[in-house]
């Protein structure tokens, strides 16, 4: 009855913010590439502060093949999407850059298996493994990337699994496919690979398709695959992931991109308001609460954008009223921003440089704090027990308190590189690295 009494608080809560309800158990756990919330929040959870090789790792198990998606989390299973290269000496040039030769290599295409994991959360036993696709992908990928950067969703019953190119798929969670779905070949700019996710709500499945072709934004009906609506789009190649928010009672589609920032009805596809873009190569994805969605990129310039629902319709670029505030210093190129308690913070690039703000009125808490431990991140931060982790490239994790002051509680250290964000479910954090996926739990 009191799990009842809160899940259902909690739902009102999150519906009340502007985020889409992640219904009374995906708040629980981690069912989304941003977490129960879309907001890179666990409001349930609760993890270690600190660890090491030999200190609250309940358990490492190596990921075959290489993949960037952060994993998602119901009940006892973890889920996580990997390509599994037929040669594996695919996998000896990631991560690998000369820089006196200037432009960063791409990865060759070579035939991988596109496959989904089901982890126990438990052991760190792999329950299942179901390859869903074996191909040559058509083009390479940034060598920093991976063919398999989507994260996974789920709603508790059926899972999806997204390799852009190379299909989407749904399968019930023992790993049974149920349907699948190829939207053709995208071209990335500078064939630097794919990476944005699906977004569920409600009976929807929804997928952005911006590339250096024909692009568009999708609706599919989540139990055949059927398509709903399909609306145009014109974009350069983009990585952000749509974001299901409630505002008034009526959910829209908010995406983030180089040319527009725009909001669909996520009934009919129909463009509610649109404002100017971000930078180039946009990435991050949007977050949003209390009536505010936030936006940011940060490739070659800066923008951070707060556009206030209530006031948004139609073109709102010059809109006084609907850009409730905006920077435009130091904000993230890859990670997307953690919004939490009240809170805004980013990343500085891909620097562990962090910049906090309040939410709703713009004010700087504190400004371009250096996190030693991560001094290179691609990960977003996340937000767990009235703390803040984020991970780095270089194996470290970040900890600090949660609020208007900078603290730093703990530097961790683990013999991996982290490109996916942390996931954080009850007393246990995930990491996925390049190579293992550890679970993180007091001993």
């Amino acid at each position: 009855m009191k799990r009842t009494i809160l899940a259902a608080l909690l739902s009102a809560a999150v519906a009340l913010s502007g985020a889409a309800a992640p219904g009374p158990d995906g708040a629980k756990f981690w069912p989304a590439w941003r977490g129960p919330l879309g907001t890179g929040a666990a409001a349930e959870a609760n993890p270690p502060v600190e660890w090491s090789e030999t200190k609250n790792v309940k358990w490492k198990v190596e990921i075959p093949g290489l993949g960037s998606s952060t994993p998602i989390v119901w009940g006892d299973t973890i889920y996580v999407l990997t390509a599994v290269p037929a040669d594996p000496a695919t996998l000896a040039g990631a991560n690998t850059w000369d820089r006196s030769s200037g432009r960063p290599p791409l990865l060759a295409p070579a035939k991988q298996k596109f496959a989904v994991l089901a982890v126990s959360r438990s052991d760190g036993k792999i329950r299942w493994e179901k390859t869903l696709r074996e191909a040559v992908p058509h083009e390479g990928v940034h060598f920093t990337n991976t063919w398999a950067s989507a994260s996974a969703v789920t709603d508790g019953e059926l899972l999806f699994a997204y390799f852009g190119s190379h299909g989407l798929y749904c399968l019930d969670r023992n790993g049974n496919l149920k349907w699948e779905k190829d939207f053709g070949d995208m071209k990335t700019r500078n064939g630097f690979g794919e990476g944005t996710s699906p977004a569920l709500a409600g009976n929807k499945l929804v997928v952005i398709w911006d590339h250096e072709g024909e692009d568009f934004i999708i609706a599919l009906d989540k139990k055949n695959g059927k398509e709903l609506w399909r609306t145009p789009r014109e974009e350069p190649t983009s990585w952000t992931t749509p974001l299901v928010i409630e505002f008034n009672g009526k959910q829209q589609v908010v995406t983030s991109a180089t040319n527009r920032v725009r909001s669909y009805d996520l009934e009919s596809g129909k463009l509610l308001w649109e404002t100017s873009g971000m930078t180039a190569n946009a990435i991050p994805s949007p977050v949003a609460g209390d009536g505010l969605v936030y936006v940011t990129s940060g490739f070659r310039g800066n923008a951070l954008l707060a556009i206030r629902l209530a006031a948004a319709q139609g073109d709102i670029s010059a809109s006084a009223d609907a850009i409730a505030w905006r920077y435009d210093r130091d904000t993230p190129y890859v990670p997307s921003p953690l919004l939490y308690n009240g809170q805004i913070y980013i990343l500085k690039s891909n620097n562990g440089i962090l910049t906090s703000f309040n939410a709703k009125t713009g004010e700087k808490l504190y400004d371009a704090q250096r996190l030693e431990a991560v001094p290179n991140v691609y990960a977003s931060p996340v937000g767990a027990g009235g703390r803040v982790y984020i991970a780095g490239r270089d194996g470290g994790v970040a900890v600090l308190e949660a609020g208007p002051e900078f603290k730093m509680l703990a530097a961790n250290t683990l013999e991996d590189r982290f490109d996916a964000s942390p996931v954080a479910v009850e007393n246990e954090l995930y990491l996925r690295g390049r190579k293992f996926l550890y679970c993180i739990a007091e001993k």
